[in-house]
């Protein structure tokens, strides 16, 4: 895609918790970025954000905000029930957009966003910023020089307690275990991180399948989660994932083995990168930035200039939504929840 923005000029769609601090003040400190406005459907809300972060404008429609002449690029941060509308809609206002992840709540969403993209031009970019952080880079580092001889297995274990909002997910209003406005539970939340950081490390997932299941009964989407999958490159995978665990067992950690060693880091918690090989284990430690998703915004700005090519598009993100759909389907199938979990049909491919 031939775009080339001079200065990238932000609107925000849905300025809430995750564009405090994570996301929305990496607009205004990247150079040859600006944000110029933000929109939320409570317009009270939307002009507090506006004023607290010194945003000129503010909208309570997302119709108004996208079609902003001083608008030139958007940033979808709703849950992902909104994604793939308010994508298109920008997509077709001749707009390039940067989506919160996951990229939408189902992969035939993701293939219609894509779609669009291709016939408008305007290019589509998905906020795993984690392909941007020093700890995995790092890890990258170590496997791309065959540190850890050749990358055999990987294994992935997220074991979390329920939060309060989880438990009663109705008075705290929390979308993130609501199938439609999520996709799925707190697996496609956290999970997608994973999935597409292995997706950056060792490309698509070409074979995956998985078992999911509700143990806690907190919610009506999956609470404990197996799968097994497979790489392009023949690395294998396994992950464990289940979120209504006791604080006293919680675990976070990705596992990579190889010929000569392994490599392992959280993924959630901040902690060092350790290696292991015949010559002991050795510790890296990283600081990420204080808006985490700086280094990403930097990447989409610098490509929106036509400077440098984006880390994470929609291609790739795409590809993680399929991965997850694929591994938790059965399970909606059986509860006839979110038919749009059928349309993926076995195939972790985006073509």
């Amino acid at each position: 895609m031939n775009l080339k923005l001079e200065t990238v000029k932000w609107g925000i769609i849905g300025c809430g918790d995750v564009t405090e601090v994570k996301s929305g003040p990496a607009f205004q400190k990247t150079e040859h970025s600006e944000l110029i406005a933000v929109m939320r459907r409570n317009a009270e809300k939307a002009a507090d954000y506006a004023h607290r972060h010194s945003v000129r404008k503010w909208y309570a429609d997302a119709d108004l905000l996208i079609n902003d002449p001083e608008v030139n690029a958007i940033y979808v941060a709703t849950p992902p029930g909104t994604h793939a509308e308010y994508a298109i809609k920008a997509m077709q206002a001749g707009k390039p957009v940067y989506v919160e992840k996951p990229m939408a709540t189902s992969f035939a969403e993701c293939r219609q966003m894509l779609k669009v993209s291709k016939q408008t031009g305007m290019p589509l970019n998905v906020a795993y910023y984690r392909r941007t952080l020093a700890a995995y880079l790092k890890v990258k580092e170590l496997i791309d020089q065959e540190i850890i001889g050749q990358v055999l297995t990987v294994s992935i274990v997220l074991h979390k307690a329920a939060e309060e909002r989880d438990r009663d997910p109705e008075t705290h209003a929390n979308w993130r275990v609501d199938p439609k406005l999520a996709g799925g539970g707190l697996f496609y939340d956290l999970a997608s991180h994973q999935f597409d950081y292995l997706d950056f490390l060792f490309g698509p997932v070409t074979e995956v399948k998985g078992l999911a299941y509700n143990q806690a009964s907190y919610y009506v989407a999956e609470d404990t989660v197996s799968a097994i999958f497979t790489f392009e490159n023949g690395v294998t995978g396994t992950g464990n994932w289940c979120f209504v665990v006791d604080q006293s067992v919680e675990q976070d950690k990705i596992e990579i083995t190889g010929t000569k060693g392994k490599v392992s880091l959280p993924c959630f918690a901040h902690g060092d990168v350790e290696l292991t090989t015949e010559k002991g284990i050795e510790r890296f430690n990283f600081t990420n930035p204080v808006n985490i998703s700086h280094n990403l915004v930097k990447n989409v700005v610098n490509s929106l200039r036509g400077e440098e090519e984006c880390i994470s598009t929609g291609e790739s993100a795409a590809r993680t939504n399929a991965v997850l759909e694929e591994i938790v389907k059965d399970y909606y199938i059986s509860k006839n929840i979110n038919g749009k979990k059928q349309n993926n049909k076995g195939s972790c491919r985006i073509d």
